[in-house]
Protein backbone atom coordinates (compact mmCIF):
# COMPACT_ATOMS: atom_id res chain seq x y z
CA UNK A 1 0.00 0.00 0.00
CA UNK A 2 1.41 3.78 -0.70
CA UNK A 3 1.22 6.81 1.34
CA UNK A 4 0.25 9.80 -0.39
CA UNK A 5 2.08 12.95 1.61
CA UNK A 6 1.10 16.28 0.28
CA UNK A 7 3.07 19.26 1.62
CA UNK A 8 1.25 23.17 1.72
CA UNK A 9 3.13 25.98 2.19
CA UNK A 10 1.82 29.37 1.87
CA UNK A 11 3.50 32.56 2.25
CA UNK A 12 1.57 35.10 4.25
CA UNK A 13 1.63 38.65 5.04
CA UNK A 14 0.04 39.86 8.56
CA UNK A 15 -0.58 43.59 7.88
CA UNK A 16 -2.19 44.67 11.12
CA UNK A 17 0.58 42.55 13.00
CA UNK A 18 2.89 44.97 14.67
CA UNK A 19 4.88 43.06 16.49
CA UNK A 20 5.95 39.57 16.40
CA UNK A 21 3.37 39.08 19.72
CA UNK A 22 0.57 39.85 17.24
CA UNK A 23 1.96 37.73 15.13
CA UNK A 24 2.37 34.56 16.74
CA UNK A 25 -0.84 34.80 17.90
CA UNK A 26 -2.25 35.01 14.25
CA UNK A 27 0.02 31.81 13.50
CA UNK A 28 -0.77 30.34 16.44
CA UNK A 29 -4.47 30.63 15.75
CA UNK A 30 -3.99 29.25 12.05
CA UNK A 31 -1.74 26.47 13.05
CA UNK A 32 -3.31 24.82 15.78
CA UNK A 33 -6.93 25.34 14.16
CA UNK A 34 -5.40 23.22 11.06
CA UNK A 35 -3.98 20.88 13.08
CA UNK A 36 -7.33 19.94 15.14
CA UNK A 37 -9.98 20.15 12.34
CA UNK A 38 -7.97 18.65 9.60
CA UNK A 39 -5.32 16.27 11.76
CA UNK A 40 -2.40 17.72 9.56
CA UNK A 41 0.76 18.91 10.61
CA UNK A 42 1.34 22.41 10.87
CA UNK A 43 4.69 25.02 11.30
CA UNK A 44 5.93 28.41 10.99
CA UNK A 45 8.86 27.26 8.28
CA UNK A 46 9.80 31.11 7.81
CA UNK A 47 10.06 34.51 8.30
CA UNK A 48 9.71 33.76 11.98
CA UNK A 49 11.45 37.07 12.67
CA UNK A 50 9.44 39.57 10.58
CA UNK A 51 6.39 40.52 12.42
CA UNK A 52 4.68 41.37 8.92
CA UNK A 53 5.23 38.66 7.23
CA UNK A 54 5.32 34.07 7.86
CA UNK A 55 5.36 31.26 5.85
CA UNK A 56 3.47 28.45 6.82
CA UNK A 57 3.32 24.64 6.21
CA UNK A 58 0.75 22.10 6.26
CA UNK A 59 1.45 18.03 5.25
CA UNK A 60 -1.00 16.09 5.32
CA UNK A 61 -0.37 11.82 4.58
CA UNK A 62 -3.31 9.25 3.52
CA UNK A 63 -3.63 5.94 1.58
CA UNK A 64 -5.28 7.62 -1.04
CA UNK A 65 -4.28 10.52 -3.26
CA UNK A 66 -7.39 11.83 -3.94
CA UNK A 67 -8.22 11.68 0.40
CA UNK A 68 -4.64 13.70 0.68
CA UNK A 69 -5.76 16.36 -2.04
CA UNK A 70 -9.23 16.67 -0.47
CA UNK A 71 -7.70 17.58 3.31
CA UNK A 72 -4.88 19.89 1.83
CA UNK A 73 -7.80 22.14 -0.22
CA UNK A 74 -10.01 22.12 2.98
CA UNK A 75 -6.87 23.70 4.88
CA UNK A 76 -6.20 26.03 1.94
CA UNK A 77 -9.88 27.42 1.99
CA UNK A 78 -8.93 27.43 6.13
CA UNK A 79 -6.24 30.15 5.79
CA UNK A 80 -7.77 32.02 3.03
CA UNK A 81 -10.94 32.71 6.06
CA UNK A 82 -8.97 34.54 7.90
CA UNK A 83 -8.97 38.22 7.55
CA UNK A 84 -5.96 38.63 9.54
CA UNK A 85 -3.69 37.59 6.49
CA UNK A 86 -3.16 38.33 3.09
CA UNK A 87 -1.90 35.19 0.62
CA UNK A 88 0.27 35.93 -0.87
CA UNK A 89 1.52 32.39 -2.76
CA UNK A 90 0.68 28.96 -2.33
CA UNK A 91 2.54 26.01 -3.73
CA UNK A 92 1.85 21.91 -3.47
CA UNK A 93 4.64 19.32 -3.12
CA UNK A 94 4.13 15.64 -3.75
CA UNK A 95 5.81 12.72 -1.80
CA UNK A 96 4.89 9.56 -2.09
CA UNK A 97 6.19 6.17 -0.64
CA UNK A 98 5.73 2.12 -1.93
Amino acid sequence: MAAHVLALVCDLRVPASTSLKDKRAVVQTICDGARRRFGVAAAETDSQDLHGRTELCFVAASGTAAHTVEVVDAVERFVWSFPEVEVVQTERSWTEFA
